[in-house]
């Protein structure tokens, strides 16, 4: 594929990755929660302060947690778009850290793994039916990192079969 058909591409996964928020996770609307791009190497997801913001004024914890958690399922259903695979995906568990308020619309990124992550965990999924990911996002604001997240993630295909 040339430059162009891949763009397209990540362009047309990064519409399909909204649509499934709004339609799968319908709190995303509530929060005004956007699909803000993807280049095939990361994902950011962005977010107005106003319907987020806190009694500080400042964006409330709880939305922060969710965008950048979603960043990272987000990332995992689109590298298995990207794989044409299918699978529901969970979190396992998290960690989050902030660092500083965040006091305006914010943008949440997460990163593609290593090539070396990512195949293993394509093909656990591919073999076993289930296959764990983790996966590192964060907001910053000025420049300077506000919140920053780690997360598991554990991706079941129909090779399960109820397991």
């Amino acid at each position: 594929m040339n430059n162009d058909a891949v763009h397209m591409a990540y362009a047309e996964y990064a519409d399909a990755l909204q649509q499934t928020f709004d339609h799968e996770i319908p709190i995303t609307r509530a929060m005004g929660m956007r699909v803000a791009r993807y280049d095939g190497s990361e994902l950011a997801l962005s977010a107005p302060l106003e319907p987020n913001i806190n009694h500080k004024a400042t964006t409330f914890a709880g939305s922060l947690n969710s965008v950048v958690t979603l960043a990272g399922w987000g990332l995992i259903w689109l590298l298995l778009k990207e794989a044409d695979m299918r699978a529901t995906i969970v979190i396992q568990n998290s960690e989050t850290q902030y660092r500083r308020p965040v006091t305006r619309d914010f943008l949440a990124t997460c990163r593609k793994p290593d090539e070396a992550q990512l195949d293993s965990f394509l093909r656990m999924l591919r073999e076993k039916g289930k296959a764990r990911l983790e996966l590192q996002a964060e907001i910053r604001e000025h420049e300077k990192l506000a919140v920053s997240f780690e997360g598991r993630y554990v991706a079941y295909s129909g090779l399960m079969n109820g397991r």
